[in-house]
């Protein structure tokens, strides 16, 4: 045992858990774990400008790495101002780390107005974590931390936090660090890939929609083998896209409002059997379509709650998808199948929504295929809420799992800068671009300021219309008859306001001009912020993509 403050035994657990990497944003009350870091320099320490960034970050982090993401803040304002983030990873299932400081634990509860107090902040908490959870001692920091890495690490991958009072991080005791363990893929029920094959083998029309859950369980070739000895379609949602290679003859969207591929419907009303593997079935995603009384439905899911949640399946085998994937390959192997899609129908629809758009919008198009072209199979893409997002879930094509990170259901304005900026401080060697919308970009402002002061070389794609996009589409073309108020913004000059900062401003103007700048932005070796403002931000700002 090594005697230390409650503060360093914080950081000695992190760095016993494999961490490497900690987004923070200092306060009164986690002062003695920043203390801490001086004497961890395995551990990169990367100060935000806001707490929702420290945590937006520490998402990316995980999305891009596969490892649980660490964010640290203050109590009250600054786990308030983490709570959209902490959303954020909750919809996206995203295992970060949150710890927070607290107030003296003698003045828990006490409603004297402590720095910082809030009454219960671990019921603020609940509906954003997995698990949550106050020390009761300064013994018991290390056991806590370790406990919040093996709930990060088994069942559903949704965030955490820890909280621990200020006086107990001051203590000084004898502490031993909790060695990392890692946790064995739970197995699945015999009976039940049994059922799940055998309904499989006798489909006409099976059908495969993927949520993220393949992706976070590293399980993109099984789903491969399956969907191939099948002959199925398979339809990822927002979150999977990358879980086959958009090229894939097997690979299209589901049929969603606002991103998704209309034509894919027709595969789901044809099928008579739809596998779902590591999807909740989110209402944003199904609201098109509704299961007919033909169908069945095999929900493959880690967690138990899910299956049954919309839609009640035939079967469900609960388990992570890369366990059960393989165990239905392996009892599929003794029998014969009964599929009989239309390679032709598959074809025809595979390609019909961006040859469509291909001859509406030929420039538009163009031009994601080209940066498709020049940009290497890793790089990472952050699609914020933006029309830029749009045009590039259309027309720029996702060839591995990880590589597109989008809000989930919860479409949170202003995160993909934010979220960037964790992941290209994961992975500094891969390109990460973040689209962002000029609205949305202006909640992370202040964090050009971190890109910069840690070296996070990421590129920000800025597409500026000067208007909360979406909003005022809602109210021209939707549901307000051209009826608008409130959606217009008046704005800086991004590239001035960049180079104040110290990155790299760069203004586009012409469509055919992108590609070229965020080629050149990736190899800076500077934090890049392109404008793309004139003609060629009218040619994008189309609604109907």
């Amino acid at each position: 045992m090594v005697q230390m403050t409650g503060g360093h035994a914080v950081v000695q657990q992190l760095i016993a858990e494999g961490v490497d990497t900690v987004f923070a944003v200092p306060g009164m009350q986690v002062m003695h774990i920043y203390d801490g870091f001086l004497e961890a320099p395995g551990i990169n320490l990367v100060t935000c400008r806001h707490e929702q960034t420290a945590v937006f970050a520490a998402d990316g982090y995980a999305r891009t790495r596969g490892v649980p993401g660490v964010a640290l803040v203050v109590p009250g304002p600054g786990a308030y101002n983490a709570g959209a983030a902490m959303a954020t990873a909750m919809a996206g299932n995203s295992p970060v780390l949150l710890l927070s400081g607290q107030i003296a634990s003698h003045e828990l509860y006490g409603g004297r107005g402590s720095l910082h107090e809030i009454n219960d902040q671990l019921e603020f908490m609940a509906p954003v974590t997995k698990w949550r959870q106050r020390t009761g001692s300064a013994a018991e920091i290390p056991g806590l931390i370790h406990e919040a890495f093996k709930q990060l690490k088994t069942g559903r991958p949704q965030p955490v936090e820890v909280e621990i009072p200020h006086d107990f991080l001051g203590e000084t005791h004898d502490f031993d660090s909790i060695e990392r363990e890692e946790y064995p893929r739970p197995g699945v029920p015999a009976d039940h890939v049994s059922s799940a094959a055998d309904i499989l083998a006798g489909a006409e029309r099976p059908l495969l929609w993927v949520g993220d859950g393949v992706i976070r369980a590293s399980a993109s070739a099984e789903l491969e083998q399956l969907a191939t000895a099948l002959g199925a379609p398979v339809l990822h949602s927002r979150d999977a896209q990358g879980a086959l290679p958009d090229t894939h003859p097997l690979a299209f969207e589901v049929p969603s409002p606002g991103y998704g591929d209309p034509a894919t419907e027709e595969l789901l009303t044809a099928s008579d059997v739809i596998l779902v593997v590591g999807s909740r079935f989110a209402k944003s995603e199904t609201e098109r379509w509704d299961i007919s009384p033909n169908q069945k439905i095999i929900h493959i899911d880690i967690d138990p709650t899910i299956p049954g949640e919309s839609y009640n399946p035939a079967v469900s085998i609960i388990g992570d998808a890369r366990v059960a994937l393989t165990a239905l390959n392996t009892a599929l192997e003794d029998h014969a199948f009964n599929s009989d899609w239309d390679p032709e129908l598959l074809a025809e629809v595979h390609v019909r929504r961006r040859e469509l758009l291909r001859a509406r919008f030929p420039e538009q198009i163009a031009m994601f295929e080209e940066l498709r072209m020049r940009l290497p199979d890793d790089a990472v893409m952050v699609g914020g809420v933006t029309v830029g997002t749009r045009w590039m879930r259309s027309a720029f094509d996702i060839m591995q799992p990880g590589t597109l990170t989008s809000a989930s259901y919860m479409t949170t304005l202003g995160y993909a800068f934010p979220l960037a900026l964790g992941a290209k401080a994961g992975s500094p060697d891969r390109p990460v671009i973040a689209l962002c919308g000029d609205g949305g970009f202006s909640y992370a402002i202040g964090d050009l300021a971190t890109a910069v002061q840690h070296h996070i070389n990421l590129v920000t794609v800025l597409f500026n219309n000067g208007k909360y996009g979406a909003s005022q589409n809602d109210q021209v073309n939707g549901r307000f008859g051209g009826r608008g108020i409130g959606t217009d913004l008046v704005n800086p000059d991004f590239v001035a306001l960049a180079e104040s900062f110290g990155v790299v401003g760069v203004r586009v103007t012409k469509l055919d001009q992108l590609p070229d700048a965020i080629m050149e932005a990736t190899s800076a070796g500077q934090p890049v912020l392109i404008d793309v403002v004139g003609d060629a931000m009218r040619a994008l700002d189309q609604v109907d993509v």
